[in-house]
């Protein structure tokens, strides 16, 4: 089940469901609103987003009430996430999904929202998005990719190819716009080869793993995981995303699991090429699967959107790599 496609003239409401927009500064919440007015789109607020508690955020009753509202108002045809945090988890036993089955629509947002996102799917079969936040269209440079690619996949219906962005950055550009450090992408990275085809899943490695146990989690029958990981555990990174993985290896249904496609690690956890492949090689689960990594979504940018509940296919050889994204 998808929502339909946002097109000129549309409205899309942003809510909060992990931390507040009360974080973000007046300046990039203008910069974003006007990147979304010069696509075509207008922009409206849920009634608590700014909210703060000490956590950060508004109450979760105060945030289900956005988001119930925002998917049950007819004039909104999508709807975009503030920002990240750690917290939206604690929504899910008190959404009516019956509210979202019935009135299905875009929702778009990464990082924690990974939780709600999956979850949505798994209880509804309705396609969500994992893409920028509402805050990350902030920025005032290089946001090139991270518009074509949320163009192409919430505007509109046909299929696309992936591509990677020309440069990449990961310092702290909402602190300072003016002094941004841009890096030359070299691509993908094959790790294994192969040709596959199958359901995206996915999203935040540690954030996904939060609905292991519960009814929540998307089961990986036929899937190609999309997957990244933050840097909050710096130099332990590499550790925290082995045992994540390992952990989504032991579920019953993995060894239908299609493929996995890695995104891009954030510069402090000091994660290499080689490390990753020792890794995934370590792992004689993943030897008949193909798996990519160093692709543009995670916590660096730019960052593309994909569909969570979307068909993908992956073609990657010692000469080819081509990742294609179908339904959506």
């Amino acid at each position: 089940m998808t929502g339909d496609k946002l097109q000129r003239g549309d409205k899309i409401c942003v809510i909060a469901p992990s931390r507040s927009l009360g974080i973000i500064s007046q300046h990039v919440i203008e910069l974003a609103t006007t990147r979304l007015n010069e696509i075509g789109l207008e922009v409206c607020f849920s009634k608590n987003c700014h909210q703060m508690d000490e956590f950060h955020s508004s109450s979760i009753e105060a945030r289900i009430d956005d988001l119930h509202t925002a998917f049950s108002d007819k004039t909104v045809k999508g709807i975009l996430t503030a920002i990240g945090g750690h917290n939206s988890n604690q929504l899910l036993n008190k959404i009516d999904y019956s509210i979202i089955k019935s009135n299905p629509k875009i929702l778009c947002g990464f990082s924690d929202i990974t939780a709600l996102s999956n979850a949505i799917y798994t209880k509804t079969e309705l396609i969500t998005y994992n893409g920028p936040h509402f805050s990350t269209l902030g920025m005032a440079q290089e946001l090139d990719y991270t518009i074509e690619y949320f163009k192409k996949c919430l505007m509109s219906e046909n299929g696309y190819s992936i591509t990677p962005s020309q440069y990449w950055s990961d310092d702290e550009w909402y602190i300072n716009q003016d002094q941004r450090d841009f890096y030359p992408n070299t691509g993908y990275q094959v790790i294994n080869t192969g040709q596959a085809s199958g359901t995206i899943i996915g999203g935040n490695l540690c954030t996904f793993n939060l609905l292991q146990g519960s009814c929540f989690l998307p089961e990986p029958e036929n899937a190609i995981l999309f997957l990244e990981e933050d840097n909050l555990l710096e130099l332990n990174t590499l550790s925290e995303f082995d045992r994540n993985l390992q952990s989504i290896i032991h579920l019953k249904s993995f060894h239908s699991v299609k493929g996995i496609v890695i995104g891009r690690f954030q510069t402090a956890s000091q994660i290499t090429l080689e490390q990753i492949c020792k890794l995934i090689h370590s792992k004689p689960e993943l030897n008949s699967i193909p798996v990519i990594c160093n692709l543009d979504f995670g916590h660096t940018t730019p960052q593309l959107t994909f569909p969570i509940g979307g068909e993908a296919e992956i073609i990657a050889t010692s000469t080819r790599c081509e990742i294609m994204i179908k339904k959506h």
